[in-house]
C-alpha cells in the first residue's frame, strides 16, 4: 500500500500570496494534499482536523505570528516542517525563526527556485529543482564523501561541497546553515566559476588556479577549481579570518589535489583550459555541410540556349531578358561585376549594330 501524499498548509491573509504558492507547488512532479487558511485561527482549526506534514506561512498574521502558530500547531504534531515567508529583514527576528525550527525562510517576493527546493528537502522528496550530479558509481560517490567530510573535519567547516558548472552539488560533506538559498547560491558561484575560466584565458594560464573568499554574515565561503568542470566549496564561521585563511587555503587545495586524483581514476575527464579551448577553436573551424544548391531558372534556360548554339541578334537577347524578369523577377547582380549596359557606358564592351553584328 503506497504512502498517502504530504499533506501541505499554506496560511497568508493575502489571498494572492496563497494562490502564487498553490499554483508553484502543483508545478512539482509530486503529488500534495494542499489545504489553505487566511489566519492563524482557522490555520489551528485545520491543523486539528488534519496531521500536516508541512507548514507553510507568513510571520505577520492577524492575531498571532507565524511563529506563534508554529509552536501551538508543534504542541500537538512534533514531527511537521516549517517555511516562513516574511518581508523583514531584521537578524533577529530571523534567528528567532530558525531557532524556533524555521527549516527556511524566504523574502518577499519569494524566490520559487529555492522555494520548491525547500519544499522537496523538508518533505524527503526526490530533488528535482537541484538534483545531485549522477556522474559516480555508489562506492566512488561514498569515497567522496569521505574525502570531503575528512578535510571538512580538519578545516572546522559547516560543510564542504563539490559542485559542477552547472551548479549542481556533486557530493556533498554537511549542510549550509541556511538552506534557503541554496539553488540561487550555487547558480551564482558556477557564473563565477565559469568566468574564472574566461579571466584564466585572458592572462594566458593553463588552469584556472583562483581562489574566491566571500565574507558573510557569520559564514564565510571559499572556493577553488578543481578542473574545467568541478569546484570545491567550503563553508563555515571564521574561514577568511585573518589568523585562519592561509592554513584554511593550504588545506583547501590539498584537497583539491585529492579529489582530483579521485576524478582522474573514476575517468573523469579533467582537460586544462589550454585543450578546451584549442577543441572549441577546432569546431568552430571545421566545416559545416551544405545542402546541394538548387539551379536558378534562369541558369537553366541559359543553358538549354548555350546547348543549341543559337547565336540570337540584340533585339532577340533584350526580349529574352524582359522574358525572364517577368517570369523570375529580377536577376541578382554580383556587386563585384559589371553589367553588359555598365561595361558599354565605360566603353569597355563592343559596339553592336542592330542586326547583331560588330561595329568597325
Amino acid at each position: 500500500m503506497s504512502a498517502p501524499p504530504p499533506r501541505i498548509l499554506i496560511v497568508d491573509d493575502q489571498r494572492d500570496i496563497i494562490r502564487l504558492i498553490h499554483s508553484t507547488l502543483d508545478t512539482l512532479g509530486h503529488k500534495f494534499e494542499i489545504y489553505e487558511a487566511p489566519s492563524g485561527e482557522e490555520a489551528l482549526l485545520e491543523a486539528s482536523r488534519t496531521q500536516i506534514d508541512l507548514l507553510i506561512v507568513d510571520y505577520r498574521l492577524p492575531g498571532m505570528t507565524g511563529v506563534e502558530l508554529m509552536k501551538r500547531i508543534r504542541a500537538k504534531n512534533e514531527t511537521f516542517k516549517t517555511i516562513i515567508i516574511t518581508g523583514m529583514t531584521d537578524r533577529g527576528a530571523r534567528d528567532e525563526m530558525l531557532s524556533a525550527g524555521a527549516v527556511a525562510i524566504f523574502d518577499k517576493p519569494i524566490p520559487l527556485g529555492d522555494f520548491l527546493d525547500a519544499v522537496e528537502r523538508s518533505l524527503g522528496l526526490r530533488r528535482t529543482i537541484l538534483p545531485p550530479e549522477d556522474s559516480t558509481t555508489p562506492g566512488q560517490h561514498k569515497t567522496l564523501a569521505n574525502l570531503l567530510a575528512s578535510y571538512r573535519q580538519d578545516m572546522g567547516a559547516e560543510a564542504i561541497f563539490l559542485i559542477s558548472d552547472r551548479g549542481r552539488v556533486v557530493v556533498r560533506a554537511g549542510d549550509l546553515p541556511d538552506s534557503s538559498m541554496e539553488v540561487s547560491l550555487m547558480s551564482a558561484l558556477a557564473g563565477i566559476y565559469n568566468t574564472s575560466w574566461k579571466i584564466a584565458r585572458f592572462i594566458q594560464q593553463d588552469t584556472a588556479a583562483g581562489l574566491h573568499v566571500f565574507r558573510g554574515a557569520g559564514q564565510d565561503y571559499l572556493m577553488v577549481p578543481v578542473n574545467t568542470a568541478h569546484a570545491l566549496l567550503a563553508v563555515g564561521p571564521g574561514l577568511a579570518d585573518r589568523d585562519r585563511l592561509l592554513e584554511v587555503t593550504d588545506t583547501l587545495l590539498i584537497l583539491q589535489g585529492d579529489v582530483k586524483k579521485v576524478l582522474k581514476d573514476m575517468g573523469v575527464a579533467t582537460q586544462t583550459l589550454e585543450s578546451v579551448m584549442r577543441q572549441r577553436a577546432a569546431d568552430a573551424a571545421e566545416p559545416k555541410p551544405s545542402a546541394e544548391p538548387t539551379p536558378e531558372p534562369v541558369a537553366d534556360e541559359l543553358a538549354e540556349l548555350l546547348a543549341k548554339k543559337k547565336k540570337m541578334k540584340t533585339d532577340e537577347l533584350n526580349e529574352f531578358w524582359e522574358e525572364i524578369i517577368e517570369t523570375h523577377g529580377p536577376v541578382p547582380v554580383d556587386p563585384g561585376k559589371l553589367t553588359y549596359e555598365q561595361a558599354s557606358k565605360l566603353g569597355l564592351a563592343p559596339d553592336i549594330e542592330a542586326g547583331g553584328k560588330k561595329k568597325k
